[in-house]
């Protein structure tokens, strides 16, 4: 199973890289959550739980990578899911770019909530997905491959076994006897031609350029510790970034060696020097030398100062051996140090890159938050002359042009509580024309009274109001008018007619947006509304009928 995460862009005018082979390609695989995630919760295109949700106009959603991949590779771009419902849609909404994908973070926090667990085999780890990819960067069962080119896929845990034991690759040559050894073996190595043959950087380095060397081919800065990878500069420096663990190894190898060659050389002078120091005796003394072992009698000087040269010239090459071992160490270490020192400055590269990118996602979403604000104000508008056409259509609806008008009032209950506060004393009828090209009229109820009227009867006035067709009609009004309370038991309706007074401003023509109403204050008595007999108001509901006599 492969242990790297998702790969995707800071924002979607970058470049989305191709994912590699240890990456998950877009989105999250379902394979890793707990429960089957829910439809919405998977990308459109890749199928896979989405990574950095994106959503487009026309309500689906995509990995921010697989937004990137699909519109950078598709010319004119229609919805994946669209164009399953439809085959033939392309409209404005399914038709994508990059201004049409929008972070969709109610969904994304979702997303992160999700309990997931880890794919690679015999890890126990479990959380959320916010979790996961920080936990597969550094799970100890990802299997990984070895860094240093022997083609095998090995546990993260088992990295440093592997190289330290088991990896054929992880071999280095003997500077002193050209002897091929692994790690292992070269801190047991004893060199035997460690005081004949010294090679050092420079004496390398001149047999790496010899012209019968291989001209293509560099070692790693970390062949001084036993690495043994060699190539081109490009695959040098690609070995030198993706191989940390083992060339730590390697060092911790040099390190374990260095500390128990000191110690032992520590012990030994310990050891020996007393022997060194004890004065000649009358029997016989012992001195152990590597190739044998030689007497010398007590009283025989020049066979003992003899003994001691040899010795101190043995001590003597020792110590030289290990000075020179130490250097090599100690230039090593410098070599790290400056590796070291170089992938700082390409990290804080890396940090520079990463902050500029920040910089221009952030510069991206206000300018995103923008567009919302604009589309929101828009929105506003719209639903405003939405409302303002409805009405139109409904008072279209209810206009009438022969002269007749039939109302109906529903909730007469709660409008007589409000006519008797106060609150609400009149309301006007919708208007209707007496002609199709008439006069303009309405009727003005007061359901507790007005004038004579007030609190013991209905009230019903006609209101002349400023028409279209005003110019050229007839002033003034002189036709007939009739009201009707209508019996909904169809027993006895209510009739009441009156004919306009021609001296009275109310039937001459509008100055303003209507005259003043003029009718019945005393239309209907309050009291015979409810009546067991007649249904005037049924269910709540009264019905008001006005016709005008345009035949008078």
């Amino acid at each position: 199973m492969a242990s790297g995460s998702a790969v995707s862009d800071p924002s979607l005018n970058g470049v989305s890289s191709t994912p590699g082979e240890n990456e998950y390609p877009s989105g999250f695989p379902q394979s890793i959550c707990d429960e089957v995630p829910k439809e919405k919760y998977l990308c459109s295109n890749c199928n896979n739980v989405l990574n950095k949700a994106r959503q487009t106009v026309c309500g689906h959603r995509y990995c921010l990578a697989c937004a990137n991949w699909l519109v950078r590779n598709n010319k004119d771009l229609v919805c994946t899911k669209c164009k399953e419902e439809d085959p033939s849609v392309e409209n404005d909404t399914s038709v994508l770019t990059l201004d049409q994908f929008f972070n969709d973070a109610a969904i994304n926090k979702e997303i992160l909530d999700l309990k997931v667990h880890c794919a690679n085999q015999g890890c126990p780890w479990r959380s959320t997905l916010k979790n996961f990819e920080d936990h597969q960067s550094q799970c100890e069962y990802a299997l990984i491959p070895c860094n240093i080119g022997c083609g095998l896929m090995v546990q993260r845990k088992s990295l440093a076994t592997h190289l330290e034991g088991g990896c054929p690759n992880n071999k280095t040559t003997c500077p002193s006897c050209s002897g091929v050894l692994t790690p292992r073996e070269l801190q047991k190595h004893v060199c035997p031609n460690s005081g004949d043959k010294k090679t050092t950087k420079t004496d390398k380095r001149q047999k790496n350029n010899h012209p019968g060397s291989s001209k293509k081919k560099e070692p790693c800065i970390f062949s001084d510790i036993g690495c043994p990878f060699k190539g081109n500069a490009d695959k040098v420096k690609e070995h030198e970034s993706c191989s940390h663990v083992g060339h730590l190894q390697l060092l911790l190898d040099v390190t374990r060696a260095l500390q128990r060659t000191l110690s032992s050389s520590a012990e030994r002078s310990h050891r020996e020097s007393p022997d060194l120091l004890q004065p000649g005796q009358c029997g016989a003394s012992h001195i152990s030398q590597s190739e044998g072992e030689i007497e010398t009698d007590g009283g025989d000087p020049g066979v003992s100062d003899k003994a001691l040269s040899l010795h101190d010239d043995q001590a003597e090459l020792a110590v030289g051996q290990q000075l020179d071992a130490l250097q090599q160490r100690v230039q090593v270490m410098e070599n790290i140090i400056s590796a070291l020192n170089r992938e700082v400055e390409k990290t804080q590269i890396s940090v520079v890159v990463l902050e500029r990118d920040n910089y221009n996602s952030q510069h991206l979403i206000q300018h995103l938050e923008t567009k919302v604000a604009e589309q929101l104000q828009r929105l506003v508008r719209k639903d405003i002359h939405i409302t303002s056409l409805q009405q139109c259509i409904s008072a279209q609806q209810d206009i009438s042009y022969d002269g007749t008008f039939l109302w109906r009032l529903c909730d007469v209950s709660q409008k007589l509580i409000e006519a008797a506060s106060g609150q609400k004393i009149s309301q006007y009828s919708p208007a209707f024309y007496t002609a199709r090209y008439g006069f303009k009229v309405c009727l003005r109820l007061y359901l507790n009274g007005d004038g004579v009227g007030k609190g013991t009867h209905i009230s019903l006035f006609f209101v002349i109001m400023k028409g279209e067709y005003d110019p050229i009609l007839s002033w003034p009004f002189k036709h007939k008018v009739t009201f009707f309370l209508i019996d909904q038991n169809q027993r006895e309706h209510v009739i009441d007619a009156f004919r306009p007074d021609l001296s009275s401003a109310s039937f001459h023509r509008p100055v303003s947006e209507m005259n003043v109403a003029s009718g019945c204050p005393l239309f209907f008595h309050l009291g015979k509304l409810k009546s067991s007999k007649h249904a005037y108001c049924k269910d709540d509901t009264i019905y008001i009928k006005c016709v005008v006599d345009i035949s008078s």
